[in-house]
């Protein structure tokens, strides 16, 4: 449900496996499916393709879908009328796992459809679409969920699909492990670089550090340990962001396998002039420290210059991208 950039690459690798799969999405994207089937690759080499002709693609969910599992991949923004539609359809106890960004979407779907069972998940690697039906999995590492008896025979079918599956007894310190790097996003999508060569910039990665400082900051005081999800444990990754370029290559050399081909979500909406899931990211850690009675004043500035260029772009119909923020220029908006 959301046949995206995620859900072509997940649902893709398990329909390429012989999995049953239907992709519900939006009109283009579909249409170029219908067109040209379902590439996938990835930066281990890996290549498959599904032909036009088995793919099963629809517009929305019918009335008689019965499926064993649903992958929920739609942007945060439609969270709770994608899961409005599986509730009105769907037989109670369904499992739906949402593979979605932030940390409240399964929540925000649970309310939405309080007869389906909706389990959280967490996705660490990033999606592009490189083509007309193309899509490329740039960046390491291995699907997450929240334990549950409806998932675990499917363990082995994510795992011989190539998009190996772990279930945790509590998911929240992953989601806010994940959530951490996903502070990156912004600072990509405002750079209008490649993630590997925005990462290659020691600025930017002062004003990704410093995000992640105040959102360290907020964990703490809510008694949250956010989990380790990359190379190096979460509060260690600040100054690791701020090494010197030369060093930082060496060091971080296992977080820049990233080739160059990956880039973030987040600047695809912005390149194309839709709204972004800040406010599943940034917006997340100013939620938080509100419910502490405290502030996160540079993930809330990062919320807003956002929403600001997304709403540049949609008013002027041109691409917000083609005016990219210098390291300087964001370094100066963070008060850093």
């Amino acid at each position: 449900m959301g046949a995206g950039t995620i859900g072509c690459f997940i649902g893709g690798s398990l329909a390429a496996a012989g999995v049953r799969v239907t992709l519900v999405g939006r009109p283009r994207v579909l249409q170029s499916l219908a067109q040209h089937g379902l590439s996938l690759t990835d930066l281990d080499g890996a290549k498959h393709h599904v032909a036009a002709a088995d793919l099963q693609l629809l517009a929305e969910v019918p009335a008689n879908a019965r499926p064993a599992l649903v992958l929920l991949a739609v942007k945060s923004g439609a969270t709770a009328e994608a899961a409005a539609q599986l509730g009105a359809v769907l037989p109670p106890g369904t499992p739906v796992l949402s593979l979605q960004n932030g940390i409240s979407n399964a929540a925000v779907a649970s309310r939405a459809a309080p007869h389906l069972n909706v389990l959280p998940g967490m996705v660490p690697y990033n999606v592009a679409e490189i083509g007309p039906g193309a899509f490329h999995r740039g960046t390491p590492g291995r699907l997450a969920a929240q334990d549950d008896a409806s998932l675990r025979e499917w363990t082995a079918v994510f795992e011989r699909a190539g998009v190996p599956l772990d279930l945790h007894a509590n998911l929240l310190p992953v989601q806010w492990g994940k959530l951490l790097l996903n502070l990156n996003n912004p600072v990509n999508a405002l750079s209008g670089l490649p993630l590997r060569d925005q990462l290659l910039q020691r600025g930017y990665r002062r004003c990704f550090a410093a995000l992640i400082d105040e959102a360290l900051s907020v964990l703490q005081r809510a008694g949250i340990a956010p989990a380790q999800v990359a190379a190096v444990p979460a509060h260690r990754l600040p100054g690791l962001l701020r090494l010197p370029d030369w060093l930082f290559r060496i060091v971080a050399a296992r977080m820049l396998k990233i080739d160059a081909k990956a880039r973030s979500s987040m600047a695809d909406d912005l390149a194309l002039g839709r709204r972004t899931e800040i406010d599943a990211l940034s917006g997340e850690v100013v939620r938080l420290a509100q419910s502490l009675n405290a502030t996160a004043p540079r993930n809330a500035k990062m919320v807003a210059l956002l929403e600001a260029a997304a709403q540049a772009g949609q008013s002027s119909g041109a691409s917000p991208m083609r005016q990219r923020w210098s390291a300087q220029q964001l370094h100066d908006a963070l008060d850093l």
